[in-house]
């Protein structure tokens, strides 16, 4: 899928993969040093997630309902119980959403952003069960197609193609050494 930032979650909120363009758009999810990559130790965890999330509270609110969610289609899940133990322990606001208790689906809507190399930028997306793989989320995410925003997304694109080069070239290195193991 390329042109649109995508990327593949589970119900703890882990980002799982991601296409180049979903890359770049949470990059400051992934050079975050909590690992592994999840949406909500970066929203509650680091201090960056309040800039790059125009409405935090919202987005936060929304991402303990769908953990409650989880919590809920899975109530013995070792890592989400370790999650939901290392955000209540490590934040106040993450405490008073957890005892709420609000349940939720998240699969569409509006999320806005202050990307720290684009600007800011609305994004619808739409969400989609990934049926081979129960439990995991498809979502895509798409911005009004005018002219700013097109400027100021070049250099997301100039990333997406370096990324896109660079998986390219691991690829080929890997299928290079993997045809020399079988022969």
């Amino acid at each position: 899928m390329n042109g649109v930032p995508a990327f593949v979650r589970n119900g703890r909120l882990d980002i799982l993969a991601a296409n180049p363009l979903g890359r770049a758009f949470y990059s400051q999810h992934f050079d975050t040093p909590h690992q592994p990559v999840n949406s909500a130790r970066f929203a509650f965890l680091d201090p960056r997630a309040q800039s790059l999330y125009l409405d935090w509270e919202g987005v936060t609110t929304d991402m303990v309902a769908v953990l409650h969610q989880a919590a809920g289609r899975d109530p013995y899940d070792r890592d989400l119980s370790d999650l939901v133990g290392e955000l209540s322990t490590r934040n106040e606001t993450f405490r008073i959403l957890w005892a709420a208790h609000d349940v939720r689906r998240h699969d569409t809507g509006v999320k806005a952003v202050h990307h720290p190399l684009v600007g800011e930028v609305t994004f619808t997306y739409e969400s989609m069960e990934l049926i081979a793989d129960s439990g995991l989320t498809m979502f895509v995410y798409t911005a009004e197609p005018r002219l700013e925003v097109r400027e100021r997304a070049e250099p997301a694109r100039q990333l997406d193609g370096d990324a896109a080069r660079e998986d390219h070239h691991c690829r080929s290195r890997g299928t290079a050494r993997d045809k020399g193991r079988a022969e």
